[in-house]
Formats: C-alpha cells, structure tokens, sequence
C-alpha cells in the first residue's frame, strides 16, 4: 500500500510541475529576437552617429571575428581590424542614413546563437558628393556572451544585375 501511496504521490508531483508553466532555463524566443533586433537597431544608430563606443559594446572583442564587406578582398578578421575600418568610415563618410528592410531574425533553441538576414540603403556623403547603396544585402551572425547579445560576423553584398537597364 505505501508504494501505491508514494507512486500517486509521484504522479501527482510530476503532474503539477508540468502545469506550472515554463522551466527554468526555457529560452522565451520571441523576446530574444526582440533583443537581437535593438542591438541591429544599435548597430544602425552607431553608424549614422559615428559613435564607436556602441561599436565597442555590441561588437565581440575578439581577434577570431569576421566581417566581410563590399569590396574585392574587404575580409576583416578580429576585432581591431573591424574598428580600424568603421573608424575610417567614421573619419570619411558624413550624413550616413541606413534604412533596413525585410530583417528576419532566428535564434537557436538554446538562445546562444543568433543570425539575421536584411535589405538595407545604405546613404552617406563621402568628399562633398552623394552616395547611395540600394538593396544591399546584410547578413551576420551574434552570440550571447554574459548575457549580452554581441555581433561575432557579418557580411554584406552589393546586388549585381548585368541585365539592368543603363
């Protein structure tokens, strides 16, 4: 009779913590992607701002990092090599407008592991004239390292359409 007793005890315990809601640890997905959308937000203002200290706080430091960007050979690796770029940038390009579109955002199921996919115009002033850079395409991966989403590689891509019209 006690183990019939302590089996129904068993179940009826097992039972209850199943209704109790989410586990501890359970990763609430839609808040992270939230979370890894401000950072790209952040990542945009930084930029149009020239502010390099949000650079430093949404990018990994770290020397095992890529960023790959539009121009033949552009492949940066570490994170110094990444903010001397962004810091000529920075000294070159003024009136810089970003405007992303079709962002999509997932997140592995342990919540570490992010990556996104967007369009971007990319606008900016560089030596008095006028630059633009439409439907740019911006991918990237992030990992959360103590608790805060940082940027570990990116790539972007200029479309290429040799039938367009001139």
């Amino acid at each position: 009779m006690k183990r019939i007793t302590l089996l129904a005890g068993l179940i009826v315990v097992f039972m209850l913590s199943n209704c109790a809601g989410p586990k501890e640890g359970k990763v609430d997905i839609d808040n992270e992607i939230t979370e890894v959308k401000k950072v790209l937000d952040k990542y945009r203002y930084a930029n149009e701002n020239q502010d390099m200290n949000l650079i430093e706080e949404i990018w990994c430091d770290d020397e095992t990092i890529v960023s790959i960007g539009t121009e033949s050979g552009e492949r940066l690796v570490g994170f110094s090599e990444i903010r001397k770029a962004i810091q000529f940038q920075f000294d070159n390009f003024t009136e810089v407008f970003i405007t992303p579109a079709n962002q999509l955002v997932q997140i592995s199921e342990d919540g570490r592991t992010a990556w996104f996919s967007q369009t971007m115009n990319y606008n900016f002033i560089l030596d008095g004239k006028p630059y633009e850079f439409p439907h740019l395409r911006y991918t990237g991966v992030l990992m959360k390292k103590n608790g805060k989403w940082k940027i570990v590689q990116t790539h972007m891509s200029v479309p290429y359409n040799p039938l367009r019209e001139r």
